[in-house]
């Protein structure tokens, strides 16, 4: 027999729904939904439609953005010639709390990934390869994880701009511990992963 009424039961399955979130965890923010006022309800739901309404992928580096380009891609005080190659938006927003990094993005949304059935086709890779081949970026970092998948993915990308002249191909150094995520380092760390890169050849 359920414990909770048929409307507190299904808050909390879809809560589970979301990535990384248990039971307990689905209870407990149940139960502050349940606790907060009907403004900061209304608020949070409001929030949450907007979002599906109004955010899309960037038409260059496929971050987050309400127009067609996002805010790095469309700043001209940027610098377009230097590309940080990330899994997703999670590592741009680490990268990007460094303050350090001033040039622009673009987003794969994955990593190669055999076991979980991702392969290069998968990911935004020829997209990386056509934006890179089309346009005056001088440098690539790439900026993935220090974990297999990172590195395959690395790897894989590093081969296919091999044969795009006059493009430098740098990888982030090894400040982050290797099988370590890049949403996790501090900004200190990564700055310095940033700056401490190393140009990779295939």
């Amino acid at each position: 027999m359920d414990v909770f009424e048929r409307p507190v039961q299904q808050l909390i399955r879809e809560f589970m729904r979301m990535p990384s979130i248990g039971p307990k965890t689905a209870q407990r923010l149940a139960f502050f939904i349940i606790k907060s006022s009907r403004d900061d309800v209304d608020r949070l739901c409001s929030s949450m439609i907007q979002v599906k309404e109004k955010i899309r992928f960037c038409t260059r580096c496929f971050n987050l953005s309400e127009a067609d380009l996002c805010r790095i891609c469309a700043d001209d005080r940027r610098d377009h010639q230097l590309a940080c190659v990330v899994a997703d938006f999670r590592d741009l927003a680490a990268l990007e709390r460094t303050g350090e990094y001033k040039g622009v993005y673009h987003v794969l949304g994955g990593l190669i990934s055999p076991i979980e059935g991702v392969g290069p086709d998968d990911i935004r890779i020829a997209e990386l390869i056509s934006r890179v081949r089309d346009s005056d970026i001088r440098e690539v970092i790439l900026a993935t994880n220090p974990n297999v998948n990172g590195e395959t993915t690395a790897l894989y990308i590093t081969r296919l701009l091999a044969s795009v002249p006059a493009v430098k191909i740098t990888r982030i150094a090894y400040g982050l511990p290797a099988g370590g995520h890049l949403e996790y380092a501090d900004e200190v760390t990564l700055a310095r992963a940033l700056e401490g890169r190393r140009e990779v050849t295939d």
